[in-house]
């Protein structure tokens, strides 16, 4: 008798709509200047979807620089009307170029509190899916770096997944990939992509960035994609990134990745390979539910 290690039980993924498509994860270098960063971020949109990219993927902050004291002015109220440069610009770009866009982040205000969020537009422009970071990052490598999410934002309360044209799709933003158990509730509920825009710093990213993109895509045997910014050449800058966006595959494979230069990644993802995985090495029949449990609280409703 084979074990429940999930409850509820895990979901197949879906028959995505694009089985097979290219990605492209633009890895932006980011300056002060808010206008410039949006309409760069919008010509490399651009540029990805005339190469033929169904799936644009932006990195973690684009649309200013990642100055946690700063972050409040460049901040938009996502749910507002008017005011949101950034993100009406994901919204038109996606319509006009019929392309799904997991926007990378930008600061959200709202009710007062300051969250990083990521927003996901389908082809018709509109949004279908909003992430608010999970889990903030507090860090401190004394004589070298501290760096303390939580003195600034608020961190968001629910994992989100989204059925897109290109698959269902799991959200998280940097540190959200450090705890496997996000992915794990991603896997359960039958996503074929979980997309990590990030931001990792110098010491973590050497360490931990591709360590960790390629733990999430072996163990739940999906696909992985992360996109950060570009490295700053300026090194007096407050918060040095490791860029190295990259895609993974449902063997843990690395199947594309950037360096820390500003460039865009464009690569193919092919989902019958996950289901080649998942027969060539059966785990979820193979997980042993009477030692260890993974309950998920929200059922298993993928929206």
């Amino acid at each position: 008798m084979v074990s429940n290690a999930r409850i509820p039980p895990p979901i197949p993924p879906p028959q995505p709509k694009i089985p097979k498509f290219k990605i492209a994860l633009c890895q932006l270098l980011v300056t002060p200047d808010k206008e410039r960063n949006i309409a760069h971020a919008r010509k490399s949109i651009e540029d990805a979807a005339r190469k033929g990219a169904k799936l644009v993927v932006l990195p973690e902050i684009w649309n200013c620089p990642l100055s946690l004291q700063n972050l409040s002015k460049y901040a938009e109220d996502i749910d507002a009307e008017a005011a949101c440069p950034s993100i009406s610009m994901l919204s038109e770009v996606a319509l006009c170029n019929a392309i799904t866009i997991v926007g990378g982040s930008i600061p959200e205000l709202a009710a007062g509190q300051l969250f990083n969020t990521c927003c996901v537009f389908g082809p018709d422009g509109k949004l279908k899916a909003k992430h608010r970071k999970l889990h903030l990052f507090d860090f401190d490598i004394p004589g070298e770096v501290t760096f303390r999410e939580s003195d600034f934002l608020t961190a968001g309360e629910e994992p989100t997944i989204v059925d897109t044209d290109v698959g269902r799709i799991g959200i998280g933003v940097c540190h959200d990939i450090r705890f496997p158990e996000l992915a794990m509730l991603y896997g359960s509920r039958g996503a074929h992509l979980i997309c990590y825009p990030g931001a990792f710093n110098m010491s973590t990213g050497e360490l931990l960035w591709e360590l960790m993109q390629r733990a999430r895509a072996a163990d739940n045997q999906l696909f992985v994609a992360t996109c950060a910014p570009a490295q700053d050449p300026n090194t007096s800058a407050d918060y040095i990134t490791w860029g190295h966006s990259g895609l993974v595959g449902p063997f843990g494979e690395i199947i594309a990745t950037a360096g820390n230069e500003e460039t865009t990644v464009i690569a193919e993802i092919d989902y019958s390979l996950i289901q080649f995985q998942r027969e060539y090495l059966p785990l979820e029949v193979q997980r042993q539910g009477d030692m260890y449990k993974m309950v998920d609280v929200l059922g298993g409703n993928a929206q």
